[in-house]
């Protein structure tokens, strides 16, 4: 046989062999029983992009339902459902009653709210005027919402809660007790980051909210930040102006990353919310890289470039606020039977730091799945 035919072969049985292997290793793994809560308010397609990234974990790590059946990304979430034909815009939402509430928690070992943020009117139906915010068709955390969490923590069964759950369009006496159940503050503002502030990425509402409050025109034109409190205040941070970098980056300390197994920083391009966290422990930090006058105009609204990322109690409390859109994600729902699939990180993520998979698979994979299988111990 010739050397290349040779090397061809030799290849092609490579990627024939380590994935075959990747899954019978992940598929011998023994199951685990734990029954979670979902919620998802923020679903604009049928791709249930923003808690995708939660099930991949899950089916990755071998968690399933007392069933022995797995966590189904289109079936098993409470939230906001689209209807098959997507162009019909039909929708249906799947709550739970007041009543089920004692059910649920019986019933639950865990609950993970992926995002209450909820669908607009505007993002939902093609053709409507977009120079402003329109009305909520669904979202924001209820008093249901908060009933179900008061009722898991009293039980001390693991609660995790992400962005936007304390901000808007959650109202403010909702925002108050589960501010009161975590011990932690919202400041009220939200951040994202942008490629480019001069692009078609930026919301058409967001230069009209930015005239009507500053009174200058809309003239950014490099990436940024753009910082939201409610429907009135906003902030920009322009790199080269008040950044020295746009990208945020989530810190961690040596002991903690080591712990979990993550890098002690990272890029992050998704939205996050501003809070304080008070009493509570900071396993990891946002890092807004700022010039001395973006530093200087952050202070000027009570804010800071270093706020927490991911924190809670995981000893008498078992909570956990993950302040960033974690749980976000596009990858395929069958890539999570290849076990640990480090063979193959250069295919699944490049080393630039832009690179928006870096985070999933540095931080997001091995943070949940450390603090998954802790808990997962305790139940056994």
């Amino acid at each position: 046989m010739k050397k290349p035919l040779l090397f061809t072969v030799v290849i092609l049985v490579i990627l024939l062999i380590l994935p075959a292997i990747a899954f019978t290793g992940w598929f011998l793994k023994e199951k685990k029983q734990m029954n979670i809560v979902i919620l998802d308010k923020t679903v604009h397609s049928l791709e249930r992009n923003h808690h995708r990234a939660l099930n991949w974990v899950l089916a990755n790590g071998r968690f399933v339902k007392d069933s022995n059946r797995k966590y189904l990304l289109r079936k098993d979430y409470y939230g906001f459902f689209p209807i098959k034909p997507l162009r019909s815009k039909q929708f249906r939402r799947n709550d739970f009653r007041l009543s089920d509430l004692p059910e649920i928690v019986a019933n639950n070992d865990m609950l993970y709210y992926a995002d209450t943020y909820g669908v607009f009117f505007n993002d939902w139906y093609e053709g409507i005027n977009r120079s402003r915010r329109s009305r909520m068709l669904y979202g924001g955390l209820n008093n249901n919402d908060y009933l179900l969490l008061a009722e898991m923590r009293k039980l001390n069964k693991l609660v995790i809660l992400e962005h936007n759950s304390f901000g808007y369009p959650t109202d403010a006496y909702e925002r108050y007790k589960v501010e009161e159940q975590f011990g932690m503050q919202s400041t009220g503002w939200s951040g994202e980051y942008y490629p480019s502030l001069d692009s078609l990425d930026v919301p058409e509402w967001l230069p009209v909210l930015y005239l009507k409050k500053n009174r200058t025109p809309w003239s950014f034109t490099n990436a940024g930040i753009v910082l939201l409190k409610g429907e009135n205040d906003v902030i920009i941070l322009e790199e080269e102006t008040h950044l020295v970098s746009a990208i945020p980056y989530v810190t961690t300390s040596s002991d903690i990353a080591l712990k979990y197994g993550v890098p002690e920083k990272v890029a992050f391009r998704g939205p996050f919310d501003i809070i304080d966290a008070k009493e509570n422990s900071v396993l990891s930090s946002f890092s807004l890289e700022t010039t001395p006058e973006g530093l200087e105009l952050l202070d000027r609204h009570f804010l800071s470039n270093v706020f927490p990322a991911v924190s809670g109690n995981l000893g008498e409390g078992n909570y956990i606020y993950m302040a960033g859109d974690f749980a976000t994600g596009k990858m395929a729902p069958w890539t999570a039977c290849f076990g640990q699939p480090g063979f193959l990180s250069s295919l699944l993520y490049s080393d630039e730091v832009n690179d928006p998979r870096r985070f999933f698979w540095l931080y997001y994979k091995p943070l949940l799945s450390g603090l998954l299988n802790d808990y997962y111990l305790t139940l056994e």
